[in-house]
C-alpha cells in the first residue's frame, strides 16, 4: 500500500530498529490503511475501512516496548533486569529504569511515531465525510492518541489534511493540546453510542469518552503547568468534573468486579470499558515468565520487593497460588509469583541453565541478574486471558476518589477507597492521606501501563529506586532527534 508524502512528514520514516529480546506481537504497519495524497488536494479515505484499521492499531498499546515501556519501566513498580546476555538490547531497558534516556532512544522514537501516526489517521477519517457517529469515533481515537503524546512529551504536532506536502505540522503547546483534545471529546460525546460493560467493548462509547475526560481533568494541573515536575495545584471545579464524568460511567452499568483477577479474564462482567480486540494479551505473560515454565516466557520483567510489600497478605490483588491440577497452564499462579515454581502437575520447575529448582527471589539487580531473580507478575492468565484492557472501571473509580480527596471531600474519598479495599479483601483505612491514596492506586492498577502518569501527578516520578537522574525535567521525555530534524517547528524539551 502506498504511503502519502504528508504522512511521511508527520510520522517519521527514520528506519531505527527497535531492539527487543523477543518477537514483537503487535500489528504490522502494513495492515494499516494509509491514504494516498494527490497533488493539489486531499483524497478522502474509505471511512469504514479506515475506522476498522484505526481500532486494530490500538494493539500497539499492548506491546511490551514503546508506549507501554515508557509508562511502566520508568516507574518504581517494574524493573527490566539484564540476565546474562538476555535483555541487554544495547541498554534500552536499563536507561528507562535509570532515567538516563536521551533523544536517540529507540522506544521514545517508536512511541512518538506510532501515536502521531494514529492521530493523523483519525484526522483523515474526520475529513472524509463520515456519519456523525463515525466522526465521533474518529474524534475519540484522535483524542486518545494525542492524549498520550501530550502526557509523554508536553507538545503535540498537528497536521491538517489541507496542508501541502512541504508544509510542516504546527506544534501545540501543552495547554493548547489540552484544549484541542478536550474539544474533540466534548464534540464526540453526544454522538457516541451508549454501552455497558462487556468483553467485546473494542470501539468508542460514551463510557470511554467519559473515562478519558475524567483522566484529562484529573491531570489538568499537570498539563496546564509551565513548570515540569510541579508542584501542582488542583482546582476544585476540575475535580468536580472528574467526579461527574465517573458518575456517568457508573450510571451506564459499570461496577467493580468482585473477583479481582476475573477482570483480566474472558469472564469479566462489570469492568471492561475499552479493550484491544485485535490479538491477545500474551505479551503480558511472555514478558515475565521463565523459560522453563508452561507457557515458556522470555524471562524478563519483575516487580520490586518494596512495591510488593505495600500489599497485605489477605489482599486478593496480591494473587493466588497455582492450581497444579494437571490442566494446561495450571502451574502458573496469579498476581505475584514468588518462591518455588511448579509445573502443571505440581512438580518443581527446574531452571535449565542452573539445573536447580526454580524459585523466584525478592531481590533483583538491574544488571547481571541470575535467571531466578525477581518477583514475577501475572494479571492476564494464559488459561483464561481476556483481551488487553485499555480502560476499566476500577481506574475510573479511583479517579473519582482522588478527585474527591483533592477537591476537599476527604470523607467521601475515604469511603470510596475503603469500599474498594473491602471488595478486594483488604482491611479498611482509618484515614486517607496522599501517600496511602497513591499506594492504593498502585495496588489496584499495577503493571497496567499508567504508573508514570500517576507518579508525575503525585510528585514521585524522580524519587524511585534506581533513578540516576532525579531532575524535574525528566517528567517529560525528549522530542526524538529524528523528529526535530524533520519538523523545524519542534523545539527540544528543556534539559535534553
Amino acid at each position: 500500500m502506498k504511503t502519502s508524502h504528508i504522512y511521511k512528514l508527520l510520522v517519521l520514516s527514520a528506519s531505527i530498529a527497535t531492539l527487543t529480546s523477543c518477537t514483537d506481537l503487535v500489528n504490522d504497519e502494513k495492515d494499516s490503511v494509509v491514504n494516498e495524497v494527490v497533488e493539489g488536494g486531499f483524497a478522502p479515505v474509505n471511512v469504514p475501512e479506515a475506522l476498522s484499521s484505526a481500532y486494530k492499531d490500538l494493539s500497539t498499546y499492548s506491546d511490551q516496548a514503546g508506549i507501554y515501556a515508557l509508562g511502566e519501566h520508568t516507574t518504581a513498580e517494574m524493573i527490566p533486569p539484564t540476565r546474562g546476555v538476555d535483555w541487554g538490547d544495547n541498554g534500552v531497558w536499563r536507561t528507562l529504569d535509570a532515567h538516563t534516556w536521551d533523544a536517540s532512544h529507540s522506544y521514545i522514537l517508536s512511541a512518538w511515531n506510532a501515536l502521531n501516526q494514529r492521530a493523523y489517521k483519525a484526522t483523515e477519517i474526520i475529513a472524509s465525510n463520515p456519519t456523525p457517529v463515525q466522526k465521533a469515533e474518529a474524534q475519540f481515537l484522535r483524542a486518545y492518541n494525542m492524549y498520550w503524546v501530550l502526557d509523554y512529551w508536553g507538545v503535540v504536532p498537528v497536521r491538517e489534511v489541507t496542508q501541502g506536502v512541504n508544509d510542516l505540522p504546527k506544534v501545540l503547546t501543552r495547554s493548547e493540546a489540552f484544549d484541542y483534545i478536550l474539544k474533540d471529546l466534548e464534540e464526540a460525546l453526544p454522538n457516541l453510542p451508549k454501552s455497558g460493560p462487556s468483553v467485546t467493548n473494542g470501539t468508542a462509547t460514551k463510557a470511554a469518552a467519559n473515562f478519558l475526560l475524567a483522566k484529562l481533568y484529573l491531570n489538568k494541573s499537570v498539563y496546564k503547568s509551565t513548570t515540569p515536575g510541579g508542584p501542582y495545584t488542583f482546582d476544585k471545579a476540575d475535580m468536580d468534573k472528574v467526579v461527574a464524568y465517573v458518575d456517568a460511567i457508573t450510571a451506564d452499568g459499570y461496577a467493580l468486579e468482585k473477583d479481582y483477577f476475573s477482570t483480566f479474564s474472558s469472564a469479566a462482567k462489570t469492568e471492561p470499558i475499552l479493550l484491544v480486540l485485535e490479538g491477545t494479551a500474551q505479551n503480558r505473560w511472555f514478558m515475565t515468565l521463565h523459560y522453563g515454565q508452561n507457557p515458556s516466557g522470555w524471562n524478563g520483567f519483575s516487580t520490586l520487593a518494596d512495591f510488593y510489600d505495600t500489599f497485605e497478605s489477605k489482599d486478593s490483588r496480591i494473587g493466588a497460588p497455582a492450581k497444579k491440577d494437571g490442566t494446561q497452564y495450571s502451574g502458573i499462579g496469579l498476581g505475584f509469583l514468588i518462591g518455588q515454581q511448579y509445573d502443571d502437575k505440581g512438580a518443581p520447575v527446574i531452571d535449565v541453565r542452573t539445573q536447580k529448582p526454580l524459585s523466584f527471589t525478592r531481590d533483583v539487580p538491574l544488571a547481571g541478574a541470575a535467571t531466578d531473580k525477581g518477583i514475577r507478575v501475572i494479571k492476564y492468565h494464559p488459561a483464561n486471558s481476556g483481551k488487553y484492557i485499555l480502560m476499566r472501571y476500577a481506574e475510573a473509580y479511583l479517579m473519582k476518589a482522588e478527585a474527591q480527596f483533592r477537591g476537599g471531600n476527604a470523607g467521601g474519598a475515604l469511603t470510596q477507597v475503603n469500599s474498594l479495599r473491602t471488595t478486594r479483601g483488604a482491611s479498611t483505612l482509618g484515614s486517607l492521606t496522599e501517600q496511602n491514596l497513591f499506594d492504593e492506586i498502585g495496588r489496584e492498577l499495577y503493571w497496567e501501563g499508567g504508573k508514570r502518569t500517576t507518579e508525575v501527578r503525585f510528585g514521585k516520578f524522580t524519587t524511585g529506586e534506581g533513578t540516576a537522574v532525579k531532575e524535574a525535567y525528566t517528567t517529560l521525555y525528549p522530542i526524538p532527534s529524528a523528529a526535530l530534524v524533520s519538523n523545524a517547528n519542534l523545539v527540544q524539551n528543556p534539559g535534553y
